[in-house]
């Protein structure tokens, strides 16, 4: 009989990392979810009146400004400002030489309410300066998801890495430190980062926009992803305060979830799809968020890439999507009244072989619907969408 040679150290490091973030796995699945009831908000609440999906048509497009010298750019997500602001929208994602390259940051674009153009861009955040400010070195910067609490502070969510790949990420939270949310005069200073494992709260990343609450506290969507990929729900007071994480499903190929209301305590989360040949996949909680179970996959192909949605108000949702079953060259718009059937709106972007439109979010304002979305991962391309009469100057 014949011995077997031992693993060599990096290969038994890298299992124990597995075994243990399955243990984390196992471990927020029975983690119980945090009291008290919960209501969504649906994106056109403030608006006081009634929206037809079907009766949105483009109106407007372009590219966000990039800043100066940035050749790549990369997962843009879309912050509706409040009433009143001197800004529609504020814009961020992260831009520099290429993705993981040394000079990448968060950058960020406002669209100015007077002018009706997008302000030119500027860096928001610096690895170098947040890693001094944390007391540790922060290799990467990605996925920068925004919020306004109840008060209009500004917080951001940050996808940060130290040692090793996407897979090690962690989640900064970083608060508005500047007296206003004016993009010239924005800036941020780190809170923590989010407390979510025992194994140095590896492996979770944000992507998708929050659900509002009425208590005017959020949930936010993210997912684990070493070894295996689940999506867990985030739930922050009114104040940014971190309350707690439940676990979404018990399937290990599921990421980047988006979450839409269908009322104010049942809501659905559709997700990417890790599978070879996979479909948009859904779960789905009858009571705000505490409990979620498994939905059968939808029609939709989901060539392993972001989605994103929202949900306008009760019956009326969008979804933005990749629809070619194994590339990004092709991406759509489409409504559903359930978040289960869904219907084709309108195609955002079509490519041929090669080409990449992806990664895209959504948010409602001033009575229009907004999209962006990465270019060929060298700019973010938006699109306005506004039924006959209104959002236009």
């Amino acid at each position: 009989m014949t011995s077997r040679a031992p693993l060599p150290l990096a290969a038994r490091c890298v299992l124990a990392l597995l075994v243990l973030g399955l243990a984390w796995g196992l471990d927020t699945w029975r983690r119980p979810a945090e009291p008290g009831a919960a209501q969504a908000v649906f994106a056109t609440a403030s608006d006081k009146q009634a929206v037809d999906v079907h009766a949105l048509k483009p109106v407007a497009s372009g590219k966000i400004p990039m800043p100066e010298g940035a050749l790549a750019a990369h997962a843009s997500n879309l912050l509706a400002m409040p009433a009143g602001s001197k800004a529609v929208l504020t814009a961020f994602w992260f831009a520099g030489d290429r993705e993981s390259a040394p000079n990448v940051q968060i950058a960020a674009s406002q669209f100015d309410r007077d002018t009706q153009q997008w302000l030119a861009a500027r860096y928001v955040v610096d690895r170098h300066v947040m890693g001094e400010q944390l007391g540790f070195g922060l290799r990467r910067l990605g996925n920068p998801v925004a919020w306004l609490d109840a008060s209009g502070r500004m917080h951001l969510f940050v996808v940060a890495t130290g040692w090793g790949g996407w897979a090690a990420g962690r989640i900064l939270h970083l608060v508005q430190r500047s007296a206003d949310n004016q993009l010239a005069a924005m800036e941020f200073e780190p809170v923590r980062v989010l407390p979510l494992s025992w194994l140095w709260n590896t492996s979770f990343l944000v992507r998708n926009n929050p659900l509002p609450l009425k208590d005017g506290g959020m949930l936010l969507p993210a997912h684990f992803e070493i070894g295996i990929k689940y999506p867990v729900a985030l739930r922050f007071d009114r104040d940014g305060e971190f309350l707690g994480m439940v676990r979404m499903s018990q399937r290990p190929y599921l990421l980047q979830p988006t979450l839409l209301p269908q009322s104010e305590t049942a809501w659905v989360a559709l997700m990417r799809d890790h599978r070879p040949d996979g479909h948009v996949t859904a779960v789905q909680t009858l009571d705000a968020g505490q409990t979620w179970r498994d939905l059968p996959d939808l029609s939709l192909v989901n060539p392993d890439a972001a989605i994103a949605g929202l949900a306008l108000a009760p019956g009326q949702m969008v979804l933005t999507h990749n629809s070619s079953a194994h590339s990004r060259q092709v991406l759509d718009l489409s409504s559903s009244a359930d978040g289960m059937q869904w219907l084709s709106q309108a195609t955002l972007a079509r490519g041929t072989e090669g080409d990449e439109y992806s990664y895209p979010a959504v948010a409602w304002a001033d009575g229009s619907l907004w999209l962006s979305y990465t270019d060929h991962r060298r700019s973010i391309a938006w699109q306005r969408f506004a039924a006959a009469g209104q959002g236009t100057p």
